[in-house]
């Protein structure tokens, strides 16, 4: 789930599904920062942003078309 917009999720769907290994997860002390969460189980960050910083929990070069998608936006961005 998509918590806020941001130049990295352009064109992926809110709600998607991404690769995930493990279950360890960020926990950011500011809940604004949490750019992406997943439920699965209970609900956690998967994906933090603050300025020009943005990592994920997940794997998107395991993710097929929506990880592509991911690394695209992250070869535009402009912080």
């Amino acid at each position: 789930r998509q918590e806020f917009a941001h130049p990295l999720w352009a064109g992926i769907p809110d709600e998607s599904w991404f690769y995930f290994v493990h279950s360890f997860h960020a926990a950011p002390s500011e809940t604004r920062h949490s750019a992406g969460t997943t439920e699965y189980g209970d609900r956690f960050t998967s994906a933090v942003a603050r300025d020009n910083i943005f990592a994920t929990q997940f794997h998107p070069e395991k993710s097929a078309d929506l990880g592509l998608a991911l690394y695209r936006n992250f070869l535009h961005w402009m912080p």
